[in-house]
């Protein structure tokens, strides 16, 4: 039996992206069996996803679902990911799933965890001097976007397309900005999600890291949610650089996905 964390993460993964992806002109969101597309052919490469669904018994499966995804993503202009999410593998494929993609021409790219918890913040909000303010117009979605192509290595024209023109973004996201004597430095948006709270889009500046910043901008975003929508349960997907920060807001791990892009 899979373990339940697991299939609640994967599920609002997918269903949050089938939104986020969505948002942006052209995107392709027809399933395929066994593979749930999200791929919005975006310069910014979170837009472009493809999920492994369901439970993968055996290594001929779980080979020919990789080719498939490879083989879509050669035909698409921009990069992506193929997620796997380890709790669907069965245990013996679990090592050699590394070896399978290499054979399907994919390569690891990073790992991401599924985490949950509730709101509010389990901890005491830190002080610091930001202030925030809520995304409302297209100059704001432009430094949010750009915020995020820094904190996460990309170009900053890719942030820059990642929100452009996005009504969602600006009035059904929750979505933050923290200044730092009058700059914008760090980033979080709590989103209503299937009768949940998800947290998307957290960055901060790389010379504003260490202060603190992405966790008061992430309590910020999710109490403000809260307040507006009662909801208390909240679920996110993690990079390695994150974990720590959502640790400390009172997430915990439910599971782990595997990435792969192309060779």
């Amino acid at each position: 039996m899979v373990n339940p964390g697991a299939v609640e993460s994967n599920f609002q993964y997918v269903s949050m992206w089938k939104v986020l992806s969505g948002d942006r002109p052209g995107v392709d969101l027809v399933d395929r069996p066994g593979m749930s597309v999200c791929w919005a052919d975006s310069a910014f490469p979170f837009w472009n996803a493809l999920f492994l669904t369901d439970r993968i018994g055996n290594a001929d499966d779980l080979s020919a679902r990789l080719r498939e995804g490879a083989g879509y993503m050669r035909a698409k202009r921009q990069a992506g990911l193929v997620y796997v999410c380890e709790d669907f593998l069965n245990p013996g494929l679990r090592g050699r799933i590394d070896d399978l993609a290499r054979e399907a021409g994919l390569e690891y790219a990073i790992d991401v965890f599924g985490m949950a918890g509730d709101v509010p913040c389990s901890r005491q909000m830190p002080e610091t001097p930001l202030e925030f303010h809520r995304v409302t117009d297209e100059a704001a979605l432009k430094a949010y976007g750009e915020i995020n192509a820094q904190g996460y290595g990309f170009p900053l024209e890719a942030g820059q397309e990642a929100l452009r023109g996005s009504e969602f973004w600006k009035s059904t996201a929750y979505a933050f900005i923290g200044y730092e004597a009058g700059r914008a430095v760090s980033t979080a948006a709590a989103i209503v999600n299937e009768g949940q709270l998800y947290l998307a889009l957290v960055a901060t500046l790389p010379d504003a890291q260490r202060k603190g910043y992405g966790y008061a901008t992430v309590c910020h975003a999710l109490q403000a949610a809260h307040d507006a929508t009662g909801l208390t349960r909240t679920t996110l997907h993690a990079t390695q650089a994150g974990f720590p920060v959502y640790q400390r807001a009172g997430y915990r791990r439910t599971t782990l996905f595997l990435t792969y892009k192309l060779a």
